[in-house]
């Protein structure tokens, strides 16, 4: 679904390929209470933040957690929205809130089940042997 997707820029008409590298705990690396989910896009990295608190939330509200394969759907989604929306695709880094994720979120796994699934993680390796 948002691992591995194409879009169009809303301004330049640009086809962008965003295909998921990393998921990195923030907390480590940049001192933020997040997760961050990087793309590549068209080559470019591109990292959407999740705030670390939706996950608290998520439980809260449905019993469930956030896995790292949601977090990934949750941040392509997002990503995707942000580019046909005209937002700023050469930002390096977008910071979602609570709200967003949830809401994304919602909106992932309602697509997922009308798919039957989500992708499984990782894409892109190549078996070998």
């Amino acid at each position: 679904m948002y691992e591995d997707f194409h879009v169009t820029d809303h301004w330049t008409d640009e086809d962008l390929h965003c295909r998921w590298k990393a998921t990195i705990v923030a907390i480590a690396t940049r001192h933020a209470d997040a997760i961050d989910i990087r793309f590549d896009v068209n080559g470019r990295p591109m990292w959407i933040a999740l705030p670390c608190t939706a996950w608290q939330e998520q439980k809260k509200r449905s019993g469930k957690v956030i896995t790292d394969q949601l977090a990934v759907q949750v941040a392509g989604r997002y990503l995707k929205q942000l580019v046909e929306e005209g937002h700023d695709s050469q930002r390096e880094i977008y910071t979602m809130s609570v709200e967003e994720v949830l809401s994304h979120l919602d909106a992932v796994v309602s697509e997922a089940k009308a798919q039957g699934s989500l992708p499984s993680l990782p894409v892109g390796v190549e078996a070998t042997g």
